[in-house]
């Protein structure tokens, strides 16, 4: 079933969507803001005024999302099987690559103290991505571990890499990978970048206050030393609110074909990611595009295919039965960790070094 889907692919190097939306009640909408900048506004050659609704690092998440069931704290239905790392975090809770901002490279898998089955996923995983770190202790160092600096000598196999993240967290090979907890060197391209952008945008001014009816105006009051202004939230608090109208709305998904392909990774694994990838836009098309309070948007129509126009995209219904074969070619080739999901603790606390550096150690 799978490999008559992704045949029309051919040897394209990658597949180009795009959706149409608009806002589910009104004209009007709240992009994306960035610290220190706000909305991201700009213009075309031709001064065409444009506003990016949501950026390729949001949507990386919020297609992440559509895969994790958040009331049930599992993956949905449809992706059972598929490995994941979980991490259990003692009286902070729990987490997941699924919802780590970056993903295998979390903090939690990484640092800190863990029990033994983490160790075993640091030390295997680090093994079978090829890696062999060598600490360089510092001249003056005080302490085991003080200033120590790791590096990852020798041409990086960055197959070997991909199929190790593919091994345990498909999801991370979809959407990249900086291993800069363990080397700044070990990176995964993402392979699908997302974004959503707005056409010849106006602004729409308005605002608000919010009311304080007890003390609408406390300048100069005080209770028992109390100071009552803005800053500890009392008295009336007038706002302004910017939100935009536009003549089009377009989400763009880009599926980099060529680099999957060229991870060398077996033909079950590529195609899953494929469909894992096609999986995630529908669900998000459908499901998750409630972006913000003032941001809720609907698709206008189906989603169409740029490139190759002679790819016909399956809708969410069609594709759900072609993930579960390909998920269950993955298994049965024996290319996911069993069991799939490696469930490891953590707990705050620095590390001891010869518990996570490799053999070889070499002094300045």
């Amino acid at each position: 079933m799978t490999e008559k889907f992704l045949e029309t692919l051919g040897k394209e190097p990658r597949l180009l969507i795009q959706a149409q939306l608009e806002p589910v009640q009104g004209e009007r909408f709240q992009p994306t803001g960035f610290p220190d900048l706000g909305p991201a506004f700009y213009q075309l050659h031709d001064r065409t005024p444009m506003l990016l609704v949501e950026s390729a690092q949001s949507m990386a998440n919020r297609l992440e999302t559509v895969c994790w069931d958040e009331s049930g704290q599992k993956l949905v239905d449809e992706l059972t099987g598929m490995p994941y790392v979980s991490v259990d975090l003692g009286t902070f809770g729990k987490t997941s690559t699924l919802q780590e901002f970056h993903r295998l490279n979390s903090p939690y898998i990484w640092q800190g103290n863990t029990d033994e089955t983490g160790q075993r996923f640091r030390e295997g995983f680090s093994a079978e991505a090829g890696i062999i770190k060598m600490v360089k202790k510092s001249k003056g160092s005080k302490q085991k571990g003080e200033n120590d600096e790791k590096d990852v000598p020798g041409v990086l196999d960055i197959r070997k890499l991909a199929r190790a993240a593919f091994k345990y967290d498909p999801n991370s090979v979809i959407h990249g990978l900086f291993l800069e907890k363990v080397s700044g060197r070990l990176r995964l391209t993402r392979a699908l970048t997302a974004f959503i952008e707005a056409r010849n945008v106006s602004v729409v001014e308005s605002g608000g206050v919010k009311f304080d009816r007890v003390f609408p105006s406390p300048k100069g009051v005080g209770t028992e030393g109390m100071k009552l202004d803005a800053a500890t939230g009392f008295g009336n608090v007038p706002f302004h609110r910017s939100e935009y109208t536009a003549e089009k709305i377009v989400a763009y998904f880009n599926l980099d074909l060529g680099l999957l392909r060229g991870y060398g990774l077996p033909e079950q694994a590529t195609a899953f990611l494929v469909c894992l990838a096609l999986f995630k836009i529908q669900r998000f098309l459908a499901e998750g595009l409630r972006l913000r309070t003032a941001c809720d948007l609907i698709t206008v129509g189906p989603p169409t295919v740029n490139s190759p126009l002679s790819f016909q995209l399956p809708d969410e219904t069609q594709l759900i039965p072609i993930v579960a074969s390909s998920l269950q070619d993955c298994m049965e080739q024996g290319l996911f960790a069993k069991p799939p999901v490696t469930r490891m603790m953590w707990k705050p606390g620095k590390q001891d070094q010869s518990e996570t550096d490799a053999a070889e150690s070499t002094d300045d």
